[in-house]
């Protein structure tokens, strides 16, 4: 049964290209139906170049006139515009319309690489939080050394948090690492700068507790270099220690990156030695893709939204179609009701 994934065709800083694209992969190696949504003059005519293009390189979609449509859009929201005004304002644009087919069960998640604050902010506004949810929270995976990746949330949705969000972030957490990332018993534990229970500040003295007291796998306080050593499977924050160790992460990951290329380009030499370095390159550097992972999910609302990198390619929205569909096939958000319901 195919699942219908609304995207956010003019969202990422080369849209609609990219858009274009991982859409059409995405109805070629998954379960979805697509909807792109924005002027759709403009995306017809890329579209019909696209699938003809794809259908001298390659077997041609089944039933592709099934399998990706048009929405028409008239507004885009841009990078540079700012997101309270630019949600207001502007009714017809590509995330409102999108987002209302979620609310409206015509699609069962929504996906952009479009302006994250006024992804947010439509998000909020049109489909409404969960029950037991003040606050949604963004979500974002992280690369451990583990064979399982890291949860971590919130990073950059709310940058003051009370102790009972955390608490809320948590639960999602918890719930988001067990039924999509599919990790039995998920560990999950408090950014802080000590592992001691009196250690931190207010929000996290008066947090500990309240996320001792929840029915999950709560192993306390855990530290920077626990998001990384695969100690813990989700690591819950607010918004703005999250935002600044996400950008922190990015800025470090590329730095590795260039050092790594750069030592492999000098030093090696024979044939054999470069061939296998490359090799041993190329699975570093999906190792710390964020294209990989399909972008952030909004946790917390009454409908699944996943929201990627401005810079995203095709790959990055091929997986954030792909982490649409799974999120919405594993019933997150009525296991996140359920347990706050209970808590």
């Amino acid at each position: 049964m195919l699942i219908d994934i609304v995207l956010d065709a003019v969202g990422s800083d080369k849209a609609p290209e990219p858009e274009i694209r991982g859409a059409i992969r995405a109805c070629r190696n998954l379960p979805v139906r697509v909807h792109l949504v924005g002027p759709e003059a403009e995306l017809r005519d890329l579209l019909d170049e696209h699938l003809e293009h794809e259908h001298l390189e390659n077997q041609p979609l089944d039933n592709e006139d099934q399998r990706i449509f048009i929405v028409n859009a008239t507004e885009r929201i841009g990078m540079d515009e700012k997101a309270a005004s630019a949600v207001r304002s502007k009714k017809d644009s590509s995330m409102r319309v999108g987002l209302k087919m979620v609310r409206e069960g015509k699609a069962a998640g929504f996906v952009t690489a479009g302006n994250t604050g006024a992804a947010m902010a439509t998000a909020k506004m049109v489909l409404g939080a969960l029950a037991g949810v003040d606050r949604p929270a963004l979500t974002t995976i992280m690369p451990t050394s583990k064979a399982n990746p890291c949860v971590l949330l919130d990073v950059g949705a709310n940058v003051d948090c009370k102790a009972t969000n955390l608490e809320q972030f948590a639960v999602m957490g918890e719930i988001y690492s067990r039924s999509v990332l599919k990790i039995e018993n998920p560990r999950v534990g408090l950014l802080d700068i000590g592992e001691e229970e009196s250690k931190g500040n207010d929000l996290t003295r008066e947090a500990f507790p309240l996320l001792k007291a929840l029915p999950i796998n709560f192993i306390g306080n855990v530290e920077g270099r626990d998001i990384f050593n695969g100690h813990c499977d989700v690591v819950i924050c607010d918004g703005f220690i999250g935002n600044v160790a996400l950008k922190t992460t990015e800025g470090a990951s590329r730095l590795m990156r260039d050092l790594l290329r750069e030592a492999l380009t000098s030093t090696v030499t024979a044939k054999v030695g470069a061939l296998l370095s490359r090799q041993a390159f190329n699975a570093f550097r999906r190792k710390l893709d964020y294209t990989e992972y399909g972008g952030a999910p909004l946790l917390g609302l009454r409908g699944v939204c996943i929201i990627g990198h401005g810079s995203s390619n095709d790959n990055a929205i091929y997986n954030g179609i792909r982490v649409a569909a799974e999120f919405a096939q594993a019933k997150v958000n009525s296991g996140i009701e359920a347990t706050l319901r209970a808590s």
